[in-house]
């Protein structure tokens, strides 16, 4: 496999940013890049990776808090989520001072993501899978090559993403769930926002929101 990822938690939320990379060319993308830019960007430099795109699975401040910053800063585009969460971006310099995070700059993405889009890094494609519920714009990245799925707060070892945010949905979030992931091979993994990684399978057979 060439896709290749390392997970490195940001912010006092513990928000898992997914660096991922194309092994033979060395491009990457970080995925979620909520704060803590210079230890990122430090992981960037460790790895001998040139950083292409910043990928956003959606729009909430531990997500998205630093990507404004690091895209006028190293000339990056932002790629996602989905226009859903247009009215989270919109919010996130409230949402940094609600929850004490240093002060988030707005930004536009370049481009925004639609169910059954492919997002590029290298010689590795990823597909989109539009996953509402946690916030309406709420996007994953799925690698079949790789058998993995950057889920974001869609799904978590044990447990599903909250839905009491404003224009949260749990009737959307489990089907998105239902339809959108559950549907993949049982092995393939899934790194999540949150906690440790586990596996499409295992959610599946014992996840008691799931049941």
């Amino acid at each position: 496999m060439s896709l290749a990822y390392e997970t490195l938690p940001v912010t006092p939320f513990q928000q898992n940013c997914s660096l991922v990379w194309c092994s033979e060319t060395r491009e990457a993308a970080l995925i979620d890049p909520g704060g803590e830019l210079p230890r990122l960007l430090a992981a960037v430099k460790a790895r001998g990776l040139t950083l292409k795109a910043i990928w956003l699975t959606h729009a909430h401040i531990d997500h998205a808090g630093g990507a404004g910053q690091l895209s006028r800063e190293a000339a990056l585009p932002i790629i996602g989520p989905h226009p859903g969460d247009q009215f989270w971006i919109d919010g996130l310099a409230q949402q940094s001072q609600m929850f004490g995070f240093p002060a988030a700059e707005p930004f536009v993405p370049q481009r925004w993501l639609a169910d059954g889009d492919e997002v590029q890094i290298g010689h590795e494609t990823l597909t989109v899978r539009h996953c509402p519920g946690h916030t309406p714009g709420h996007v994953v990245f799925y690698s079949a090559s790789a058998g993995r799925v950057f889920v974001g707060d869609v799904l978590f070892a044990g447990s599903i993403g909250r839905t009491d945010f404003p224009r949260g949905n749990h009737g959307q979030l489990i089907e998105a769930i239902q339809h959108k992931l559950l549907t993949l091979p049982d092995e393939t993994v899934v790194i999540p926002g949150h906690g440790p990684e586990t596996r499409i399978g295992d959610e599946r057979r014992s996840n008691p929101f799931l049941q």
